[in-house]
């Protein structure tokens, strides 16, 4: 299986993010199919390729139409001395939070700005435009996460709940874009394991419609610590982890650490739009595990048992393979005083042994469970599918070394066999030859 690391040595934004996961592979069609579908306006997409230190980047860039527009990129004004005549006037409005608030409208000499338009949404709002948004299921659980976390992190800076928390720059419709986008790419990817062993940041301070805010931002700092991610302060002035890209990178981590040798299958490149004394790219990177590309670890959760009926414990099974596990089976026993009853084995992953555990517990008289590492060895799969005589099936092919394996997938052995009216043994082996073909 292929892992995503994520090289973020210039910090991550959304749209560096995206950028990267159309340089590595997402398909700009889908990501562009899924954009059109947004309820909202004030804005259009350019992706486009520009050049980086010299490098040759993907860059995706939501433009605003006037009355949406924001600083996200002004230097001047993110990072600018401001050294002339800098007055406010200030307007109640409604609050980043629940409740009012007074805001400065910012006025340069004698000429009076407008008020900054960016659309106030509380957090269900978000999320009715996500719901609304024509994207697969999977997708749309990842960006609903995404601004969860955001959500959660701008409630505990502001001293409010995540359902009363009003947002600004991240509520803007360039965020609403680059997050759906975000969960979009890394969908169609089809990528599962994400390595991000550390966050390059900044330091010094920023300007936002709050006022001048340190480096990190209180919203980043905020997901960096619930979410325990790593990171590190460079020696730059300003801000390379936005809140939408801390975000982000909470939402999809798995781990921390990349293997200690890997192959890289392909490479994808973003463009940040700040200008800073080192490029601003995020590298992004599907590798693979040299050193266990044949090898990975299960755990074994063991338990005997004597007295649960049979029919509780073929209910357990099916709740336990449900809840993930790998695989499930019952192995008739004798125990003390010659009792007759069942070893109950699970097969499962690390991060679902509480989950199994919880269950064994619930369902079953076991009071106690045992569990070990184990290493195993295992082929390569992937699926395919072929045609036959009698219509399309699919089939799991596996490999190492020299082997290769064809097996038929059941549903589609018992379809064609009711299809045709051949035996299943006559179908299977029908399938079984395609696929050695391929």
């Amino acid at each position: 299986m292929s892992s995503l690391y994520l090289e973020c040595l210039s910090g991550i934004s959304g749209d560096m993010f995206v950028a990267a996961m159309l340089d590595i592979g997402a398909d700009e069609t889908v990501l562009r199919q899924a954009i059109g579908s947004i309820p909202a306006d004030g804005f259009e997409v350019d992706i486009s390729r520009v050049k980086k230190a010299g490098l040759d980047v993907c860059d995706f860039d939501v433009r605003l139409e006037p009355g949406h527009e924001n600083h996200d990129h002004d230097m001047e004004y993110l990072f600018g001395k401001h050294s002339h005549d800098h007055t406010h006037r200030y307007e109640t409005t409604e609050s980043h939070v629940h409740g009012a608030e007074t805001r400065p409208v910012h006025s340069h000499g004698a000429e009076t700005q407008p008020a900054h338009s960016h659309a106030h949404r509380g957090l269900s709002e978000v999320l009715d435009i996500i719901r609304h948004t024509e994207m697969t299921e999977q997708a749309r659980a990842l960006a609903i996460r995404i601004f969860t976390i955001l959500g959660q992190a701008e409630a505990t800076a502001h001293g409010t709940t995540l359902e009363k928390v009003h947002f600004h720059e991240v509520g803007a419709v360039d965020s609403i874009v680059d997050i759906i986008a975000a969960a979009v790419c890394l969908d169609n990817l089809q990528v599962e394991d994400v390595i991000i062993p550390v966050l390059y940041e900044g330091y010094g301070k920023i300007r936002c419609q709050h006022g001048i805010l340190p480096v990190p931002v209180p919203a980043v700092s905020n997901i960096i610590q619930t979410n325990h991610l790593n990171v590190h302060i460079t020696d730059i002035e300003g801000e390379l982890v936005t809140p939408t890209g801390a975000a982000i990178a909470a939402a999809i981590r798995t781990r921390e650490a990349l293997p200690e040798t890997f192959r890289i299958q392909k490479i994808g490149m973003g463009a940040g739009k700040r200008e800073y004394k080192n490029p601003s790219i995020l590298r992004a990177m599907l590798i693979e595990d040299a050193a266990a590309s044949n090898t990975d670890y299960i755990y074994k959760l063991e338990s005997n048992i004597d007295d649960c009926t049979g029919e509780n414990l073929g209910y357990v099974l099916d709740r336990l393979m449900e809840a993930g596990a790998r695989d499930v089976h019952y192995i008739p026993v004798y125990m003390k005083k010659n009792r007759p009853g069942y070893q109950l084995n699970v097969i499962c992953d690390e991060c679902d042994i509480g989950k199994m555990e919880e269950i064994i517990f619930a369902e079953t008289t076991t009071i106690g469970i045992r569990k070990a590492r184990m290493e195993r060895t295992v082929m390569h799969r992937e699926f395919g599918e072929v045609d036959t005589v009698y219509g399309k099936a699919k089939i799991k092919i596996c490999r190492i070394h020299e082997t290769k394996k064809i097996y038929p997938e059941y549903n589609s052995v018992a379809e064609l066999c009711r299809k045709s009216g051949k035996s299943f043994r006559e179908v299977f082996q029908l399938i079984e030859a395609e696929g050695s073909k391929s």
